[in-house]
């Protein structure tokens, strides 16, 4: 069974994931640590752990997702996962930091491009990967069905849903894959969000304002 800890990094206060199971393999899903204390804690976090990073996973490239990319890549000596749709977005990393006024972001290269399908594995487990673009064009889901997790990136929060008005969003597109892919999951799915805390689909069906089941 797959455990998750969350650590919230930056001023865009995301939500960085390290995922692991019982043989202490573990990914880093979307790692924005921006300074050098977000690094060590990450860092620090591994090494009390005793786990061993076997892949670097973005649910899609936007800025506040991808800082810590490059760091992770050298620190861990693993290679970077994106999303296929996502090639675009990861390019404009500098150009996106220039503009919000944020100094000091460091490039990163993927490694290996992630189809809309298909299954992301390490140590003992597998997470199915669910296409949910609308937020961003290449947006993915990581979905462990044992567990019921699913790790979301910026599609559905806690009473709300990612934000459209970014290059590659569309509003619509958005509503309907939340309908069609994040509503099919199981009720009792814990969803862990880009940002802010975690939620279940029963919940969101339930109440969201955005998006009724």
């Amino acid at each position: 069974m797959i455990k998750v800890h969350t650590l919230t990094f930056s001023p865009f206060q995301e939500n960085t994931y390290v995922v692991w199971d019982d043989t202490k393999e573990a990914i880093i899903v979307d790692p924005g640590c921006y300074d050098a204390s977000e690094e060590k804690e990450l860092v620090s976090f591994i090494e009390t752990n005793e786990l061993k990073v076997v892949k670097i996973v973005n649910t899609h490239c936007h800025l506040d997702h991808v800082f810590g990319n490059k760091f992770c890549q050298d620190t861990f000596g693993v290679k970077l996962y994106i999303p296929k749709g996502e090639v675009e977005m990861l390019a404009m990393g500098s150009a996106s930091a220039a503009k919000y006024g944020i100094p000091g972001f460091i490039t990163s290269r993927h490694d290996e491009l992630l189809e809309n399908s298909g299954e992301i594995t390490f140590g003992e487990s597998t997470l199915e990967i669910l296409y949910v673009p609308g937020h961003s064009p290449g947006h993915l889901v990581f979905f462990d069905k044992e567990a019921k997790v699913a790790l979301g990136g910026d599609v559905l929060f806690k009473g709300s849903i990612g934000r459209t008005d970014l290059p590659g969003g569309d509003h619509q597109t958005l509503l309907d894959n939340i309908k069609s892919v994040m509503y099919k999951l199981p009720s009792e799915t814990v969803v862990y969000p880009g940002h802010g805390p975690f939620t279940t689909i029963g919940d969101e069906k339930r109440s969201n304002p955005f998006v009724k089941g």
